[in-house]
């Protein structure tokens, strides 16, 4: 996992906006996928001694809980096999705790063990449960000790209708329902032609069944976050009841996860996004061919950081739920009335409303495909450039201004997602600024400055008290520049929220 360093953070703090760097996420450790295959090479040999699979109720699948818990065990988790009955046989969910942390606000993160009958289920679910557990084992070996406490979670019966997974949630009290703050979801994350799903928990997709329960949209976010942060482009799933965020959601626990697809067909345009061909995402989905050759490494790979990469940074920034109630939140989706600058010297690459297109130049992720969260963010000139005044921001300032925005009386805090790219020919003038303007007084809570280095694109978050305009009308404002000669610099801001406590 990369970490990148920033310029000028300590100038951030003094504005009044408080920074979550990715080099404070970086703390995250890289998961060997070495380890994730060897978990999957182990399931395979259950399946094979155990009749082909690990199916509820067949020994297989027994044997695949003991061969987790065992490790579990070793490495310090407090662990409990959890026994349920459906159709007449015993089935087992496996459930880990990490000792320590605060229970009462426990971040849950889970997948099926179970296989069909028909195959040894490596892709579907072999792939999820060895990447949870290597997460988990990672846990153990740094010494982990995060604000919220850890519980994971191994499911049995998914195949036959998310068994195992209701089962566990309905042996829970109110006040254990309540306790778990949110769940993370790991299902299929190593199709052989695979796609990069994340559950849509903002329903900015605005398909199927709606968004999760509040604090769905920043797992979503978090994942999408460290995608963009390794340059590949995500897409929304829907919450289709097909897996074990199911019983979760339906009883107001925030969820998220990942997806790589099964029976479905890739698409041409998601070749052109992802690679791969225009065949299934998992030609081996439910069959006997789902073995550990049914297995893409590199999105096994790439799944299996950004399990951790959630773990982490949610764990340590306390509850999924923005502390307060939302009081304005504009994800940019749809057109709210944003205004451009009227006088902005700015002559190309003027912010606005778009969706952006991946720009990279001298090897350096200077424009990201993906916004922070969504489709749309506000970026300087949304069409691709590769070089210097094309279709990067030059000649100047650009400005993009929200529309009013009516605070009530409290504690108030604006929530956003940004940055600020640049290569070694931009200069200490080149700039991103976040302003409040309040009639006509403007202040700067946040400027971010270039310099004459390479500096990638990656979203990273922010935070400032606007308490201070308590009961006043306000606009946001987002100020860039390209003040130097030949600069090349790309900015961006999406996902802004107010909230009042």
């Amino acid at each position: 996992m990369r970490a990148f360093s920033f310029v000028g953070v300590a100038g951030l703090i003094a504005a009044g906006l408080a920074v979550a760097t990715p080099a404070q996420a970086a703390a995250a450790p890289d998961i060997p996928v070495a380890n994730v295959k060897a978990h999957l090479t182990q399931l395979q040999s259950i399946a094979t001694a155990n009749g082909g699979n690990r199916a509820h109720g067949r020994p297989g699948y027994l044997a695949s809980v003991t061969y987790v818990k065992n490790l579990l065990d070793a490495a310090g988790f407090a662990t409990t096999q959890q026994s349920f009955t459906y159709n007449g046989v015993t089935g087992y969910n496996l459930i880990a705790d990490w000792p320590g942390g605060d229970t009462s606000d426990t971040l849950m993160i889970g997948g099926h063990l179970d296989s069909v009958t028909a195959g040894p289920g490596i892709n579907d679910n072999g792939s999820g449960s060895a990447g949870i557990l290597e997460v988990a084992l990672q846990v153990s070996r740094s010494g982990f000790q995060p604000d919220r406490h850890l519980r994971f979670g191994w499911w049995g019966a998914e195949e036959l209708g998310l068994r195992g997974s209701t089962a566990y949630v309905n042996s829970l009290t109110s006040a254990q329902k309540a306790a778990i703050t949110g769940y993370l979801n790991f299902d299929m994350i190593g199709s052989p032609n695979p796609g990069y799903f994340l559950y849509d928990g903002d329903n900015s997709d605005g398909t199927g069944s709606g968004p999760g329960p509040a604090g769905s949209a920043q797992i979503e976010s978090t994942l999408a976050a460290y995608f963009t942060s390794i340059g590949v482009p995500t897409r929304g799933t829907d919450f289709d009841g097909r897996s074990d965020y199911g019983p979760f959601i339906a009883n107001g626990i925030p969820a998220g996860g990942i997806f790589t697809g099964a029976e479905g067909t890739k698409t041409s345009a998601q070749v052109s996004l992802w690679g791969g061909t225009t065949g299934r995402f998992d030609p081996c989905y439910h069959a006997s061919c789902d073995t550990t050759a049914n297995i893409n490494d590199t999105a096994l790979d790439r799944n299996s950081d950004a399990i951790a990469y959630a773990v982490w940074t949610l764990a340590d920034g306390g509850t999924t739920t923005p502390p307060g109630t939302t009081v304005w939140s504009d994800g940019l989706e749809t057109a709210t009335g944003w205004t451009q600058g009227t006088t902005d010297a700015a002559t190309a690459g003027r912010l606005e409303r778009g969706n952006p297109a991946a720009t990279t130049s001298s090897g350096v992720a200077t424009q990201l495909d993906a916004a922070a969260g969504g489709s749309f963010a506000l970026i300087t000139g949304a069409t691709a450039g590769a070089s210097a005044g094309a279709n990067d921001l030059d000649g100047g300032i650009t400005t993009i201004t929200s529309p009013a925005i009516t605070l009530p009386t409290g504690t108030l805090t604006l929530n956003l997602s940004w940055y600020l790219a640049y290569l070694n020919n931009a200069t200490s003038a080149d700039y991103l600024r976040i302003r409040v303007v309040s009639g006509t007084t403007t202040t700067t809570l946040l400027t971010q400055t270039a310099a004459a280095a390479n500096k990638a694109a990656t979203w990273t978050t922010a935070t400032a008290n606007l308490s201070a305009y308590a009961g006043q009308t306000i606009r946001i404002q987002v100020e860039a520049a390209d003040a130097g000669t030949a600069s090349l610099v790309e900015a961006a801001v999406d996902n802004l929220v107010i909230t009042a406590s």
